[in-house]
């Protein structure tokens, strides 16, 4: 919800920062240190997010505002323009055009009666002055990382939104993630251009993981006069925007850079949801239709899907609570064991028993550490820094297999594997709708100077996030709230917990809460 502040919220220094570093900005377009002076110089492009620059604006009652960068903080004295959606005829009908300077967005929504008014960002939309006027301006779009539906949709209204509400003319797009700044060509964005690539999946402007300079990408910024950069990526993706904007404030270069937040498997911190995840659970349905027409066909049919989820069961989860017709869900935040009583395959031999079929759907991030006392895991990473992962729902159909071997019965196992098509498809009406808003909050706040920040939706509202604030932890399923136990509710299984197990795990999640008091409770 929105709520406003108990003072004008102030647009100057007044927060907490790391001290500016006397270093003179880069001048031309030739380098002025070797590569490896300025690398350690600058060390590592993701650097703990806790050493950057926190703006931090303290109210009374314990309101804490963490507000975003602005480029007056390092150019001073800009000068400020009208903004141009006043003479827009479309927006004529708008009661208020602009956000009020201290509308801000709660994070914690849900309050006991003696607490604190608790941690706010900064509200998102258009402000009455901007900081560039339309034709200097010179923005850039990448796309990096795996896929997601809707990336093209937040692509063509990042395009839109500068072209028909700022008047703003070069737009080009970086091909290729973020090696392209340097290594790829560039491709001319209008609204012509991109006026039907939200009806495809994938990206237009293609996309890689790995390939962050943060020097190389900076100089190509620089060199080619790029004033707005917008980095559309999971949580890795958005600390090397946050590397990037660093960098671009220590030459002090008149330049605001922007994240927009993906990740499918929807486990990046504060924001409600990514976008595409939605998308991601109405295409999963198809998957577990599939399965549970095998599994109810056959004899002792079992249905077994694998989701995407690497670290957290999003997916998964919610998929299963929508279907109505899984019988079993395993996701990477639940432990579980296979043999013995109580064990995994003791219940799905007494649940086929019991209903002649059976449906599972298992995140690929779950029983890794089981896979691993099986086969030898190698604990290799890809260009991203994400663990490769062994196929859990290989691993889990030749045990089940086996198990039904040894006891001599009929089996009809059918594994499905939809990942990857999940995640290449169009998004669906609800996340085009998410994108349009979240790629026009972009628009907005970069037009008004904002910078080193991600927009996201937090308790239904848009709002301004800093980078190190979604990228200090990733969002998991808790399986110790309501959701959890919605779901057990749903598919009558057993928790696979121990007594034991549940209160440490309490005893975890309390720990993470209270460490980080502003949590959003997802």
């Amino acid at each position: 919800m929105a709520s406003s502040g108990s003072s004008t919220i102030p647009s100057t220094n007044s927060y907490t920062r790391l001290p500016d570093l006397k270093i003179p900005p880069r001048s031309g377009s030739s380098a002025d240190l070797t590569r490896s002076a300025r690398s350690s110089r600058l060390g590592s492009p993701m650097e703990d997010m806790t050493k950057y620059e926190k703006k931090l604006v303290q109210g009374e009652g314990g309101y804490l505002l963490e507000d975003v960068p602005h480029l007056t903080d390092y150019i001073p004295d800009l000068p400020t323009h009208p903004n141009p959606l006043q003479d827009n005829s479309a927006y004529s009908v708008v009661k208020q055009y602009f956000v009020n300077i201290d509308d801000t967005v709660v994070q914690k929504v849900i309050q006991h009666k003696a607490s604190s008014r608790g941690t706010h960002f900064r509200r998102a939309g258009p402000r009455q002055k901007v900081y560039f006027e339309s034709d200097e301006v010179k923005a850039c779009i990448v796309t990096c990382g795996g896929l997601c539906p809707g990336l093209n949709t937040v692509i063509r209204e990042i395009v839109c939104g500068l072209e028909v509400m700022y008047g703003v003319k070069e737009l080009i797009g970086i091909q290729g993630g973020y090696m392209g700044f340097y290594s790829k060509n560039t491709v001319t964005l209008t609204r012509k251009t991109v006026d039907d690539i939200h009806k495809r999946g994938g990206t237009v402007l293609g996309t890689s993981r790995g390939g962050h300079d943060t020097i190389k990408i900076v100089d190509s910024i620089q060199d080619r006069g790029i004033n707005m950069v917008f980095i559309i990526g999971g949580d890795g993706t958005q600390k090397g925007a946050a590397a990037i904007y660093q960098e671009v404030k220590r030459r002090g270069y008149k330049c605001v850079v922007c994240g927009i937040p993906k990740t499918i498997d929807n486990d990046i911190a504060v924001i409600d949801k990514s976008f595409g995840f939605d998308s991601a659970v109405e295409e999963a349905q198809r998957a577990i239709n599939a399965a549970h027409v095998e599994a109810e066909s056959a004899e002792n049919g079992i249905g077994l899907v694998k989701l995407m989820g690497r670290y957290s069961g999003f997916i998964a989860q919610y998929a299963t609570l929508a279907s109505r017709d899984v019988d079993l869900c395993l996701i990477p935040e639940s432990p579980f064991y296979l043999d013995g009583p109580g064990g995994l395959l003791e219940f799905i031999e007494r649940r086929i028993k019991e209903f002649g079929h059976m449906v599972i759907v298992v995140a690929e991030g779950a029983g890794q550490d089981l896979i691993a006392q099986d086969m030898r895991s190698m604990d290799t990473k890809d260009a991203s820094g994400n663990k490769l992962l062994l196929d859990v729902g290989l691993w889990l159909s030749q045990k089940i297999k086996e198990h039904f071997g040894k006891k001599k019965k009929t089996l009809n196992l059918k594994y499905i594997d939809p990942t990857y098509m999940i995640r290449a498809i169009p998004s669906n009406a609800s996340d085009n709708v998410y994108c349009t808003l979240l790629a026009q909050c972009a628009v907005h706040g970069t037009m008004a100077g904002f910078t080193g920040f991600t927009v996201g939706l937090v308790n239904g509202r848009h709002a301004y996030i800093p980078f190190y604030k979604i990228t200090e932890c990733q969002n998991k399923v808790s399986i110790t709230d309501r959701m959890w136990a919605r779901l057990l509710s749903s598919t009558n299984q057993p928790s696979f917990l121990s007594k034991k197990d549940i209160e440490e795990k309490k005893e975890e999640e309390e720990l993470q809460v209270s460490a980080t008091p502003a949590d959003n409770g997802n």
